[in-house]
C-alpha cells in the first residue's frame, strides 16, 4: 500500500518559520532597515525558486512583525547588505534614489586571473530568462589584492586569483557575474557563469559558496536626510577565501 504525503498545515509551517534563524540586522529605524542576507537564501519567491519555501522576505516579515518592502534584490548565492522599507512611501523614495544612482554599493568578488588595477565594463545585458531586450550595464572594478596558488590550471603549474571591489552603476540581472565572464575573469563559485575548473580548486580548499558579497551600502535617508553607511562582515567561508590573499583588507 502506498501512502500519500499531506501538505503541511498552516500551524506546522508557522512553527517551522519561527524556528529559522533570524537575519542579522545591520541598521534599522522606524521606516527602513539593512539586513545581512546569508549566501544560499533566496530573497523572494520567483520562477528561479524551484519549489523552495524558505525566503528572506518571509523571514523578515516574521522577524520584524510587520510588512516589509524590498528596495533591491540580491542573488540567492550572494551574501551581504539587503535594503528594505516598512512602508510603501519609504520604499518608493528609496527606489527613486536607487534609480538616480545616489546609492553607493560596494561588492567584494573573487575572480580568476589578475585583471588591471582599475577597469570599467560597459556592456549591455538582457534582463534574464524571458527578457531578451538588452539595456546599458556599467560596472566599475578596483583590484584590492592578488594571490597565486600552487594549483595547476590549463598549461600552467599555478593559478592566479584577484579580490575585487565591484561598484555596479546599473542594476541588471546578475550584472557583476556576467560582466566578469565577459572579460574572462570569471567569478569563483559561480556555477552559471563561472569556470568549473577554478570552482573545483576552491571546493578542494573547503570553499563551496559563490564568492560575491554585498560589502557596503551608503545612501541618504529619505526622512532624516542623514547619510547612512552600512558594512556587512564576510561569513566564515568567504573569510577563508580572503585568507588566501596576504594583502587582503581587514574584514
Amino acid at each position: 500500500m502506498t501512502t500519500q504525503s499531506l501538505p503541511d498545515s498552516p500551524l506546522q509551517l508557522q512553527a517551522e518559520s519561527a524556528a529559522l534563524p533570524a537575519l542579522d540586522v545591520l541598521y534599522a529605524d522606524e521606516v527602513l532597515a539593512v539586513v545581512d542576507k546569508p549566501a544560499g537564501l533566496m530573497v523572494h519567491d520567483s520562477a528561479l525558486a524551484r519549489g523552495e519555501v524558505d525566503f528572506a522576505a518571509d523571514r523578515l516579515r516574521e522577524q520584524f512583525g510587520k510588512p516589509i518592502f524590498l528596495v533591491h534584490r540580491l542573488d540567492r548565492a550572494t551574501s551581504g547588505c539587503l535594503l528594505l522599507a516598512f512602508d510603501r512611501d519609504t520604499a518608493s523614495a528609496l527606489g527613486k534614489v536607487l534609480m538616480s544612482r545616489e546609492v553607493e554599493k560596494d561588492y567584494w568578488a573573487i575572480c580568476r586571473g589578475w585583471p588591471e588595477e582599475r577597469f570599467t565594463i560597459d556592456y549591455p545585458l538582457d534582463g534574464g530568462p524571458g527578457k531578451p531586450l538588452k539595456k546599458p550595464a556599467v560596472t566599475h572594478f578596483t583590484r584590492m589584492a592578488t594571490t597565486e596558488l600552487e594549483l595547476p590550471s590549463a598549461a600552467f603549474a599555478t593559478s592566479r586569483y584577484a579580490l575585487l571591489c565591484a561598484q555596479p552603476q546599473t542594476g541588471r540581472f546578475r550584472q557583476i557575474r556576467r560582466h566578469l565572464k565577459h572579460v574572462s575573469h570569471h567569478l569563483i563559485g559561480d556555477t552559471s557563469h563561472g569556470d568549473g575548473r577554478h570552482n573545483r580548486h576552491f571546493r578542494m580548499l573547503g570553499i563551496h559558496r559563490m564568492l560575491l558579497h554585498a560589502r557596503r551600502l551608503a545612501f541618504v535617508h529619505p526622512v532624516s536626510g542623514d547619510r547612512i553607511k552600512v558594512v556587512a562582515p564576510p561569513d566564515s567561508e568567504f573569510a577563508r577565501a580572503l585568507a588566501l590573499f596576504a594583502d587582503a583588507p581587514a574584514t
